[in-house]
């Protein structure tokens, strides 16, 4: 089970995709892709955090993770 809701990725996805309906196999896999990026974010920018040696993700740590996933 994801932990990601559905409904939260289903509405990004009309919102930004003009309006159009999503099949539930779309959903799916969109809900997993967003899933894996974010755990890839997570991990480079608390990698970033602890080289800074600190216990808190800030907000440079989220750039430079998403610059480097980019």
């Amino acid at each position: 089970m994801a932990d990601l809701p559905n409904a939260v990725v289903k509405r990004l996805l009309t919102k930004h995709g003009g309006g159009l309906r999503v099949s539930g196999s779309a959903l799916d896999l969109a809900v997993s892709a967003t899933e894996g990026y974010i755990a890839r974010l997570a991990q480079e920018a608390g990698a970033s955090a602890e080289a800074n040696k600190r216990k808190t993700v800030m907000d440079a740590d989220i750039e430079a993770a998403r610059a480097k996933l980019a």
